[in-house]
């Protein structure tokens, strides 16, 4: 189809307005830099995740959708921890680039930002993915991480590789970690790992990177997975702070709304009347760690079933004594007896996390591990 002259001449003139109106915007900006002190350096992740930001969804589409998994892990590192960038940066970066932006102010990266950006132009499992590995431990690289990450957990993966990818994996760690390591794998693959450390010459560049990448992909991915935490398992610690009153009071009122949401919550608590679930040894040990006169207190607001458990588990003598010293200390405020209720609780869990106790949830098969 023939092109009408009015048609030709209406596109020159947008073509040119919009020349014109670029023109325009970049004079300005530069007389508004001549005025002032440029920008400091930045890295070229750093500048592309600024421009990528300020592009926003309408014009930063196609862009995130050339870019390969490491491009987009890389920039949305960067992206998440911008912090605010000034205005004056922005226009900077506007310059060099000769965009067709308008900066309106500043700009905020966050977590949310980032994700909300990357899900306009990526599945959400290729998004969700990247937003695990950027939220999982803390640290610059893959070694900082790996050095947050709790020795239990890192220890059950390692011992499933070979003993020298382990030996590289813990020469890499900072040593008071890889110590914690060593000494919870297997003792023939522990002394195998040192012999190899022991023995192990310069690391070659590409052996190092091939096994972060194995890291990254098959570790550090299906961590941040099981760092989801239910909300109900949430919302059940912060019931466990509450003192008696204000944890009755919230219970009854999400029971009116929605039982089985309490029910959830109260399942996944772990309270005083709990502590009867430990076994003879457990209870022992936390009655060593435990001052007499709190023990004494928490004992006073306690049912008779909990009363009986403590007593069991202690001399017929010290179990009088105990007694003697609850009937001579008289009434007790609720607030203290709530107090030294949530002190053997928050003991039993300290001791649980260094491994001298076994706490269980409210079924009896299964653990709860801190």
């Amino acid at each position: 189809m023939a092109t009408t002259p009015a048609l030709t001449d209406n596109t020159n003139v947008n073509v040119t307005a919009n020349t014109n109106d670029i023109a325009g915007v970049v004079a300005t900006l530069a007389s508004r830099q001549s005025g002032r002190a440029k920008s400091k350096p930045m890295s070229g992740p750093k500048r592309a995740a600024i421009m990528m930001l300020a592009l926003g969804e309408q014009y930063g589409g196609k862009v995130w959708s050339i870019l390969d998994d490491d491009e987009v892990r890389e920039l949305s590192v960067v992206m998440s921890s911008l912090g605010t960038v000034e205005a004056d940066v922005v226009e900077d970066l506007m310059l060099e680039f000769v965009s067709r932006m308008s900066a309106s102010g500043a700009l905020m990266g966050t977590f949310d930002a980032t994700e909300r950006l990357l899900q306009q132009y990526l599945p959400s499992d290729r998004v969700n993915g990247i937003m695990d590995e950027i939220r999982g431990p803390a640290g610059r690289n893959m070694w900082e991480k790996l050095s947050n990450v709790q020795e239990e957990v890192l220890a059950n993966y390692l011992k499933n590789e070979y003993p020298q990818t382990i030996a590289v994996v813990l020469s890499k760690l900072k040593p008071e970690h890889a110590a914690r390591v060593l000494a919870i794998l297997p003792e023939d693959m522990a002394l195998d790992v040192v012999n190899r450390m022991l023995k192990m010459e310069a690391v070659q560049k590409e052996v190092i990177e091939r096994v972060e990448q194995t890291l990254r992909v098959e570790f550090m991915s299906n961590l941040s997975q099981t760092r989801r935490r239910d909300a109900h398992e949430v919302m059940a610690e912060i019931f466990n702070n509450f003192d008696r009153q204000t944890e009755t009071r919230f219970i009854t009122s999400l029971e009116e709304d929605n039982r089985e949401a309490a029910e959830r919550i109260k399942a996944l608590m772990f309270t005083f009347d709990d502590l009867v679930k430990l076994d003879a040894g457990s209870a022992q040990t936390l009655m060593r760690h435990v001052d007499k006169d709190k023990l004494g207190i928490a004992l006073k607001g306690a049912n008779e079933t909990v009363r009986d458990f403590f007593m069991g588990n202690m001399s017929s003598r010290a179990a009088k004594m105990l007694l003697d010293d609850m009937a001579a200390a008289g009434p007790v405020r609720l607030r203290d007896v709530d107090e030294a209720q949530a002190l053997l609780v928050n003991l039993a869990k300290d001791l649980a996390a260094k491994g001298e106790i076994m706490l269980q949830k409210n079924r009896a098969d299964d653990e709860l591990v801190y």
